[in-house]
């Protein structure tokens, strides 16, 4: 169920913090992964978006996106698919971090004749991934990557992925400046080497919503922020009344004796997703609320899952018996909003406490 008040209120948001900032959002649509709510996104004229895959970048280019980021760090295998993106009519931006990728990527393109825009991913912090600002080949990459006609450095990009680490918005805000300064230091490096740097890309959402200034950036990228989740409410990200995304589901039985009862919703409907495990406050593996999307008088919990089958009980005190019937439809908001619309093919919109449609969304790689 995709409430699309609630969808509005949270693109609003993150549309005025970007405007805000003074810098371009580039929304990421690994959440949404949806047509749909990137038209809503991009305000209705398609500007540039981020992708994660490129199943997702071939479902966008062909409902007429052109601007895609495909945020992921590319390899030599993928050029190929890659390269008939860009000759279906794609502006496309690939990453990468190191010299024998960057010498793979202008090889191939010019090889292809196909222009590939590049950016250089920077490790400001999360250790995932990237090369870090004061890298002795981060100049080596940016060489080696512009190679015009066919190839060139775009710029240098980062995500500060260990924001969700933060217990506090001081913590996230010091990330936020820990992300936008090494994207920076890194940018001026390659310009001090005569490199043309016209993109600084950074972005997760808490760093995004908490960030003190984003001088030097040129753009932002966030995506969970569209929908929001048990875990970015327990970060300070969004509150319990903007997640947007939830499963129907229903009440199968009653085990009184156990102090629980069952849902048809399990590990396939849910995920396994246990992010709100670390936070201060554990959800289990989602809060149950009722099908209108509003709370009950106690917190309930699914406390289990199985692959069809999920187990609730209230965090305190006695469960509702007798206000959930079997057969009752129920709603649960989930822990990681990400891992849990990966299970479905498309969302239920729901206007004004109605049914209001359906939208698409893909999945894949």
């Amino acid at each position: 169920m995709l409430e699309t008040g609630r969808l509005d209120h949270n693109l609003g948001r993150m549309g005025e913090r970007a405007r805000a900032l003074g810098v371009r959002l580039r929304p990421h649509l690994k959440t949404a992964k949806s047509y749909d709510v990137a038209r809503l996104a991009t305000a209705g004229e398609f500007g540039g978006i981020t992708v994660s895959t490129l199943a997702e970048a071939e479902y966008f280019l062909a409902g007429g996106i052109t601007d895609l980021l495909y945020a992921v760090g590319i390899v030599p295998s993928k050029l190929p698919r890659a390269a008939r993106l860009v000759e279906a009519g794609a502006h496309l931006t690939l990453i990468l971090d190191s010299v024998e990728t960057a010498r793979a990527v202008a090889a191939f393109a010019d090889l292809r004749r196909v222009a590939f825009a590049v950016l250089i991913e920077i490790d400001t912090g999360e250790g995932r991934s990237g090369v870090l600002p004061e890298a002795a080949d981060l100049v080596e990459i940016g060489t080696a990557l512009e190679q015009p006609p066919y190839c060139r450095l775009q710029g240098v990009i980062t995500h500060a992925g260990h924001s969700y680490a933060a217990r506090d918005l001081e913590t996230v805000a010091r990330i936020a400046e820990a992300e936008r300064s090494g994207a920076v230091r890194a940018a001026e490096r390659l310009r001090a080497a005569g490199l043309s740097v016209p993109v600084v890309s950074v972005g997760s959402t808490p760093t995004a919503l908490h960030a003190r200034h984003l001088s030097g950036v040129t753009e932002l990228r966030a995506g969970v922020y569209m929908f929001g989740d048990l875990f970015q409410a327990q970060i300070g990200s969004c509150t319990l009344d903007d997640l947007a995304v939830s499963v129907l589901a229903t009440v199968t039985g009653h085990h009184r004796d156990a102090g629980h009862l069952l849902i048809d919703a399990g590990a396939l409907a849910l995920s396994k997703d246990r992010s709100t495990a670390d936070a201060p406050h554990d959800y289990g593996f989602g809060l149950l609320v009722h099908a209108d999307g509003t709370p009950f008088a106690q917190e309930l919990r699914i406390f289990k899952v199985y692959q069809e089958h999920g187990l609730v009980r209230a965090a305190d005190g006695a469960l509702p018996f007798d206000e959930l019937p079997i057969g009752a439809q129920v709603r649960v908001l989930p822990n990681h909003v990400c891992m849990t619309a990966a299970m479905y093919d498309r969302y239920h919109l729901v206007k004004n406490g109605a049914l209001a449609g359906e939208w698409t969304r893909t999945n894949g790689w």
